[in-house]
């Protein structure tokens, strides 16, 4: 309950951000790997985007599909569109990273905003709303990244998941602990990149463009939190569980690149998860009627929801509310599931 009080509490009772001016031109980076169908719905949605001075820089990654000829297509027909080929025949199941550290020194603009080609933004409003970040003077800007609301049990689970992320890492970011970003909807400058050579300490790991970016290079002073609703991005989410779990386990293994103290609070939030659900279990089991199991599950869910209601109206996912104890009780399962199977056998596909 302390922990939803005293680190959750501030971002779910934040007041909404000042409107910030900022016009300086920024590059849009989007690392793409067999994304021809995502690249047409996508790109036109880029260039409507009421934004005074930008560009889209395309990196194409050893695709096999039509992703160079949609990328050759837009590009001709509007300037602000370049393209780029990774040329390195040698890794053709590409890497995203060495994608990305291309692009950014392609790109004409220190200011820089990173999606993914099946992400959509959710308003024409999407780059000055996160451009508001590096208005504020910060050279790191988180923004949210949503997903499409299906009506299936693992599209609720997914999109919980994504929520409690974001109720993390925005809300430890608001505590001066920056630890984590989504390369969804995500924004920094090439200063900062080039500074802190990129993605050089971990560029052995497949996974971590993003958050092992943040984690990294992230302090209490230069990160913004942009989390109104016109800076979200909007994005297709996974149709299996298989697909969903495997890239669950290829993102947690980053986890261990984190800095101790944001491991230590992750760790001890599942742990009072853990905690909580196996009290309960055990105190239902031998007191079934009594008024002091009650008291403590009520009391408990009174500091869950008295954070978690606010969070998901900033968020935009108000129907998860009341599915949220189930979702919280499933992913707590499936998450241990997962570091248990990681501890046996990382994945090796991405």
């Amino acid at each position: 309950m302390g922990y939803y009080g005293f680190f959750f509490r501030k971002f779910a009772y934040a007041s909404p951000l000042e409107v910030v001016t900022f016009n300086a031109p920024i590059s849009i980076l989007i690392a793409c790997k067999n994304e021809a169908e995502n690249l047409e719905q996508l790109l036109p949605l880029l260039l409507q985007q009421n934004y005074a001075s930008f560009e889209i820089i395309l990196i194409n990654d050893h695709s096999t599909d039509a992703t160079a000829e949609v990328m050759q297509r837009f590009a001709k027909d509007d300037s602000r569109i370049k393209w780029f080929e990774m040329s390195d025949k040698a890794h053709t199941s590409g890497n995203k990273k060495k994608a990305l550290t291309f692009g950014i020194q392609k790109a004409t603009y220190d200011y820089l905003l990173f999606t993914d080609a099946d992400c959509m933004p959710v308003s024409t409003q999407w780059i000055s709303e996160m451009a508001q970040g590096f208005g504020m003077g910060k050279s790191i800007v988180l923004g949210y990244g949503s997903y499409q609301n299906q009506p299936t049990l693992l599209n609720a689970v997914i999109r919980y998941e994504t929520l409690l992320t974001a109720w993390q890492y925005f809300s430890y970011a608001m505590h001066g602990l920056p630890y984590m970003g989504v390369g969804r909807n995500l924004g920094y400058t090439r200063s900062l990149f080039n500074q802190n050579n990129g993605f050089a300490t971990h560029q052995h790991l497949k996974s971590g463009d993003d958050d092992l970016l943040v984690s990294q290079n992230a302090t209490a002073a230069n990160v913004a939190c942009l989390w109104h609703e016109k800076a979200h991005t909007l994005s297709k989410p996974k149709t299996t569980w298989a697909s969903w779990l495997h890239q669950k386990r290829r993102h947690i293994t980053t986890a261990t690149q984190y800095k101790p103290i944001h491991q230590v609070l992750l760790a001890l939030f599942y742990g009072t998860q853990v905690l909580f659900y196996s009290l309960f279990l055990l105190l239902l089991l031998h007191y079934p009627f009594s008024i002091l199991v009650l008291f403590i599950v009520l009391l408990r869910f009174i500091a869950y929801y008295y954070t978690l209601i606010p969070v998901s109206k900033k968020l935009n996912e108000t129907d998860l509310i009341w599915k949220a104890p189930l979702l919280e009780l499933i992913l707590i399962l499936l998450q241990g599931g997962l570091f248990i199977s990681n501890g046996i056998r990382k994945p090796k596909n991405w």
